[in-house]
């Protein structure tokens, strides 16, 4: 049986691992991007996750998106465009991100509670935007889906160890922020490699404070 991680795509193998999956620890995690064991999933049938929207999402509804949705829509697409060797349109969505950041009011009652509830809804709703995207055969925007997602579960992720561990979670150690995908990872040096979009350790910033 194998099972995959849903942020990096890393596989473990029972057969080639030599030990079942059920009997690793809880604490194990995954060795690329550090994910939870309990996130992974059996490697047939771990597609979309359950409670995404029915509805088909259309690029006109971008209009209903708030400030901050399209500054994180335009910091993904100027990303995605840099990855692709685009600078001047990569500069284009960067100045449009931060515009759009510029007009983002203070968010009441911010709380990791708040932010998890968010994740969660921005999660739920991939699948639906992801075949809107497919059916345009958008693959500029398809790379930054596919990144945003995996960086969105990590957060998640590390949004439920906060939830448990507290502060000591970062005690001693360090936040990095992929600044291609915006992947995040909790370690006292960022990874080699960034196990969503594979850029080099020096793509990752330090987050203080």
């Amino acid at each position: 049986m194998k099972y995959v991680c849903p942020v990096c795509g890393y596989v473990y193998d029972e057969e080639k691992e030599g030990t079942p999956f059920a009997d690793l620890p809880e604490s194990w995690v995954c060795p690329l991007c550090r994910a939870a064991k309990s996130s992974f999933r059996p490697e047939k049938g771990a597609e979309p996750p359950a409670g995404a929207p029915a509805a088909d999402f259309a690029m006109g509804e971008a209009e209903k998106l708030s400030w901050g949705q399209m500054a994180a829509l335009c910091t993904d697409l100027g990303r995605a465009c840099e990855k692709q060797g685009k600078a001047e349109q990569a500069a284009k969505f960067s100045m449009l991100a931060e515009r759009f950041t510029a007009l983002v009011p203070p968010e009441p009652g911010a709380s990791p509670e708040r932010l998890e509830a968010l994740l969660g809804e921005e999660i739920a709703a991939y699948p639906a935007v992801r075949a809107a995207v497919d059916a345009r055969g958008d693959r500029g925007a398809a790379r930054a889906l596919v990144w945003g997602e995996k960086a969105d579960r990590m957060l998640a992720i590390l949004l439920e160890q906060y939830r448990e561990q507290g502060e000591s979670m970062l005690e001693g150690t360090g936040v990095w922020l992929c600044t291609a995908c915006g992947f995040v990872y909790v370690g006292d040096a960022p990874p080699e490699q960034c196990p969503v979009c594979r850029v080099p350790a020096w793509k990752f910033e330090k987050v203080e404070g």
